[in-house]
């Protein structure tokens, strides 16, 4: 059976979706993290964890949508994700959001690798999945940062 172009664009959507999703639960964990934290660092995770995972969510729906509209295929509705328990702390939901980051960035980083983005995507895919990974990059490093002082 041949594998259509239809087919690989459809797929490229199906994995750039489960990094957005991953996006999300990052979200979630970084949103419980905030509220258990004094002003000072619930600002400073705001600022330097929740804007960029934010920002990169919003860029990464945004791509899967447009591509799906230019390509004729249907884009998916992505539900916000929820937190764990509270009880899993200000450092757990941290430590989840970094990984549900590393998740998304292996996912896209291999979306980027694939032949498949050569083959059927298009220059404005690869160029949003460049930006979101750029938005990403930095979150484990500043994460670590941030817990270094909490509770100080």
């Amino acid at each position: 059976m041949a594998y259509t172009s239809a087919e690989a664009r459809q797929e490229l959507l199906d994995m750039l979706a489960g990094a957005i999703e991953e996006i999300g639960l990052a979200l979630a964990d970084l949103g419980a993290a905030y509220e258990q934290l004094d002003e000072r660092n619930a600002d400073r995770l705001e600022e330097e964890l929740f804007g960029p995972v934010q920002v990169a969510y919003g860029r990464a729906k945004r791509t899967h949508a447009d591509f799906a509209r230019r390509h004729g295929l249907a884009s998916a509705a992505f539900e916000g994700a929820a937190a764990g328990l509270p009880s899993t702390g200000a450092h757990g939901f941290i430590d989840n959001a970094v990984r549900s980051v590393a998740q998304a960035d292996g996912a896209l980083s291999g979306l980027q690798d694939s032949p498949l983005a050569a083959e059927v995507g298009d220059v404005e895919l690869r160029a949003a999945i460049r930006e979101v990974r750029e938005l990403l990059g930095g979150v484990r490093q500043r994460a670590q940062a941030l817990q270094r002082t909490l509770g100080r």
